[in-house]
């Protein structure tokens, strides 16, 4: 029995360094399977996923929410992903259906496909106004962008480590990453260690590839830095739509363009942009709908 998709949390260097990484193939597989992704877009939507499951995490109240949104000039136009502090995560591309040449060493060219633009990552933990973070995309690869917002928004030196690799069929083989911060305490040497350690890794699609879990991931990072694994949370992609809230969303748009929908004589379909799921309302639902409306 393969265990599903999960996320690692651990420390190393007595607390000097915090780490995250997950393997997260069939969240990927379920969000390409949702959205019929292309290639390239699956590869760009399955990164920020898995930097969402984890960054998700990292936030402690049961109903903290992260959405990270990026807008972009490439033909994909954008990406938004949300993610809770469970673990769950969910998300779709402005354009799903991009297909564009390799790049020059022949892989999928998720920053062609993104193009300039910028990400921004809204965290709602329960104050009055969400926190929100905003930077450029500096690569449009996903993970240096993500490094770069940690720098930046945060000021927490990070190293971002994302890989999804796809199958002939154009589903998901795998997919993962690895999240490594530095805590304000760390000493000169360990900063030291951790750079020259990063600088050595291979990426993370070549890990993946090897079958590396994210335990391996983290000890083949920190392995000599006495790693300590504190905790292993699953991640799924897992949307909370369902019929009643989609109902509502009708009613708020006014009993107006409700009445004009029921005068059209016609079932609506509303889709989920999340998870693409469709919820379909026959007339006679529209007009129960119309009565909450008043």
């Amino acid at each position: 029995m393969v265990m599903k998709d999960y996320i690692v949390r651990a420390t190393a260097a007595h607390g000097q360094i915090r780490a995250f990484a997950v393997t997260s193939r069939d969240t990927v597989e379920k969000a390409r399977a949702a959205h019929n992704t292309s290639p390239v877009v699956t590869v760009a939507l399955g990164r920020l996923l898995s930097a969402a499951s984890m960054m998700g995490i990292m936030m402690k109240g049961d109903d903290d929410l992260l959405t990270i949104k990026i807008e972009s000039n490439g033909p994909v136009e954008g990406l938004t992903v949300t993610a809770d502090s469970k673990g769950r995560v969910k998300g779709y591309a402005f354009n799903p259906n991009v297909i564009i040449p390799n790049n020059s060493k022949g892989q999928l060219d998720v920053a062609s496909a993104l193009g300039l633009g910028v990400m921004s990552v809204i965290k709602d933990i329960g104050l009055k106004e969400p926190y929100v973070g905003q930077t450029i995309l500096v690569t449009s690869e996903i993970a240096d962008d993500i490094t770069y917002y940690f720098a930046t928004s945060e000021q927490v030196p990070s190293s971002v480590g994302l890989g999804v690799l796809m199958n002939k069929d154009n589903t998901v083989e795998q997919a993962g990453g690895f999240i490594i911060q530095l805590m304000p305490d760390a000493s000169e040497d360990i900063i030291d260690k951790l750079e020259k350690r990063i600088g050595e890794i291979k990426s993370v699609t070549e890990m993946l590839e090897n079958g590396m879990t994210p335990e391996n991931i983290l000890e083949h990072i920190l392995g000599d830095m006495d790693l300590d694994v504190l905790e292993t949370i699953p991640t799924e992609f897992y949307c909370n739509c369902s019929k009643d809230r989609v109902e509502k969303a009708i009613i708020s748009i006014g009993k107006k363009d409700i009445q004009e929908m029921i005068d059209d004589g016609k079932e609506i379909e509303v889709n989920c942009h999340f998870c693409n799921t469709k919820y379909t309302f026959s007339v006679e639902e529209l007009k129960d709908i119309l009565e909450k409306a008043r």
